[in-house]
C-alpha cells in the first residue's frame, strides 16, 4: 500500500490514437503523458494527471480509461475537442496527422493544478507545447522552486510542432532545473539536428542533473554528475510486436524507482534503475498498445 504523498503529477498530452492500415482503422486511448500516468499507477504509484480533454466522446473514452487504472483527472476543457492522432500506415512509411485540438493544445494552471503541483512528490512533464511562449511560463511559475523533483521528456511530435527554436529555448530552461531528462533519437533529430549522445552533453551542459537516454534497440543509459552508466535492452522470449509507448515505459519504470527508492546514489544504483526499466519496456513491446506491460511475478 502506497501512501499518497508519494502522489506523482503528470503533464501533458492525453488523446485518441486512430491508427490506419490496409485492413481498416482502430482507436486506441493514448498520449505521451496519459501513457506515463497510467504506467505509474499500474507500478503502484498514485497519480494525477493534468491535461486537455474535450467535452467528448472521445474524452468520455479517455476519462473512462483513467478512472479504469486508477488515474487522477485534473483536465482543461477545450472548446476544440479531444485531441486525435491519426497514423496511417495503408501505404508503408506510417504518415502521422494531428487534428486541430492537437496542433492547438493547451493547458491551465488554475488554483486545483498548481496546489496539486506543490505537493507532489514529482512533477512529470511529457510532450508539452514548450513552442508556446505563454504556456511554458505557465508552467514554469507553477513549478517554481521544485526543489530538484522535476522530471521531463520533450517528446516533440512534428505535426504539432509550430516552432523549433522556441520549442528548445523553453525546454532547456525547465530542463536546466530539472532531476531528470529522458531523450531519445528522434528528440536529437527533429530538435537539433545532431546525435544522441551530443544532445545528452548538451543538456549536462545547460545544468540538467541527470539526462536518460534512450536508443532503441541500442539500450539505455543515463548521464550522473559522476559518469555514465548504460544498460543493454532485456532479452526476452517472444517478438517484439509493437514498440509504441516503450518510450513511456522506461519513463514511468524510472520515475516509479525514484519515488520508491529515492535518487540512485551511485553508478550501481543508476543500473538497477536502468535494468528495471528495459526489462518492463521490453514487456510493454511484446503486447499490441502503448499500456505499460509488468513482468510475471515469480
Amino acid at each position: 500500500m502506497h501512501r499518497d504523498d508519494e502522489r506523482v503529477i503528470v503533464i501533458g498530452d492525453a488523446l485518441i490514437d486512430e491508427l490506419r492500415d490496409a485492413s481498416g482503422s482502430q482507436d486506441f486511448v493514448g498520449g505521451a503523458a496519459l501513457n506515463v500516468a497510467v504506467g505509474l499507477s499500474r507500478l503502484g504509484v498514485p497519480t494525477t494527471l493534468i491535461a486537455m480533454i474535450g467535452d467528448d466522446a472521445d474524452g468520455q473514452r479517455i476519462r473512462a480509461f483513467l478512472d479504469q487504472y486508477g488515474v487522477e483527472l485534473l483536465a482543461t476543457p477545450s472548446l476544440l475537442g479531444s485531441s486525435r492522432a491519426i497514423s496511417d500506415r495503408a501505404e508503408g512509411e506510417p504518415r502521422y496527422l494531428f487534428n486541430e485540438a492537437a496542433r492547438a493544445r493547451r493547458i491551465v494552471f488554475a488554483d486545483e493544478e498548481r496546489l496539486a503541483i506543490a505537493d507532489a512528490r514529482l512533477v512529470v512533464v511529457s510532450c508539452f507545447p514548450f513552442d508556446d511562449d505563454e504556456q511554458s511560463a505557465a508552467l514554469e511559475d507553477a513549478v517554481a522552486n521544485p526543489g530538484r523533483r522535476l522530471v521531463l521528456d520533450p517528446n516533440p511530435r512534428a505535426g504539432m510542432l509550430h516552432d523549433t527554436a522556441r520549442f528548445v529555448s523553453n525546454f532547456e530552461r525547465l530542463a536546466a532545473a530539472s532531476l531528470l531528462c529522458k531523450v531519445g533519437d528522434e528528440d536529437a533529430q527533429l530538435l537539433y539536428g545532431i546525435d544522441l549522445p551530443q544532445l545528452v552533453e548538451r543538456l549536462r551542459t545547460v545544468g540538467t542533473a541527470n539526462v536518460l537516454a534512450t536508443a532503441g534497440r541500442g539500450g539505455a543509459s543515463v548521464s550522473t554528475p559522476t559518469g555514465t552508466v548504460s544498460r543493454p535492452i532485456a532479452d526476452l522470449p517472444g517478438l517484439v510486436v509493437d514498440t509504441m509507448g516503450a518510450g513511456d515505459a522506461v519513463l514511468a519504470a524510472a520515475v516509479h524507482t525514484l519515488v520508491m527508492d529515492g535518487v540512485p546514489a551511485g553508478d550501481a544504483e543508476w543500473g538497477r534503475l536502468l535494468e528495471n526499466a528495459m526489462l518492463i519496456a521490453a514487456h510493454t513491446c511484446r503486447q499490441n498498445g502503448a499500456l505499460l506491460q509488468l513482468p510475471p511475478v515469480a
